[in-house]
């Protein structure tokens, strides 16, 4: 079985580490040995930059350089030894996530953003990219009720709706890797469309 590489996204609350397991589960199924992750994280060093990128203050390059930091040794050590092995790799964001939080959210250079994201992977892209969109409305609705807020989760909502305009410019500068997924139904009519994106590419 040929390796892969799947990437979940969307603003916080959208719901998406509910539905990366159960993927998981879907494609163990089938034979697949699969890797779950995450981002920031993955790796000792990546989980600490993951802290430091969550809790302290910092400017929006700061920010961009310590997640590209945490990407190059999570891929490093991780994700690329994975799919040389022929596993199927499952991570709860990537880089699509970087453009949207520090380019669309923060209002940072995305020229600087690419020219990172080239020295960090180079041509090495997601195989697909799950994205979960919701307004950011609804978004908070759900947060508030499931957890304490991070630095992230306690910036406004025009802050989520540039965000999710970040997710937007990406998926259409790449609509043969990134599916969109209308995260504001409910949890089976989301799974049906995500189901829907694997059985599109026989997975």
């Amino acid at each position: 079985m040929p390796a892969r590489f799947i990437t979940f996204e969307g603003i916080d609350g959208a719901g998406k580490s509910t539905h990366l397991e159960a993927v998981a589960d879907r494609l163990r199924a089938t034979g697949a040995t699969v890797l779950c992750t995450r981002e920031p994280g993955g790796t000792p060093l990546a989980e600490a930059l993951r802290d430091m990128v969550l809790h302290r203050p910092m400017d929006a390059l700061t920010e961009a350089l310590l997640v590209f930091a945490a990407r190059r040794d999570h891929l490093h050590q991780l994700i690329v030894p994975a799919l040389s092995r022929g596993e199927t790799v499952l991570c709860d964001r990537f880089t699509d996530a970087t453009f949207a939080y520090q380019g669309g959210g923060r209002g940072f250079d995305t020229a600087v953003l690419r020219r990172l994201e080239e020295a960090v992977h180079g041509q090495l892209q997601p195989d697909l990219t799950i994205w979960f969109d919701l307004p950011a409305t609804l978004a908070a609705q759900r947060r508030a009720a499931a957890r304490a807020p991070d630095r992230f989760e306690q910036q406004d909502i025009d802050f989520f709706d540039r965000v999710r305009r970040g997710y937007l410019e990406r998926a259409q500068a790449a609509p043969h890797r990134i599916v969109r997924i209308d995260a504001s139904l409910d949890r089976d009519a989301v799974w049906h469309q995500i189901e829907g994106a694997l059985e599109s590419r026989q997975w």
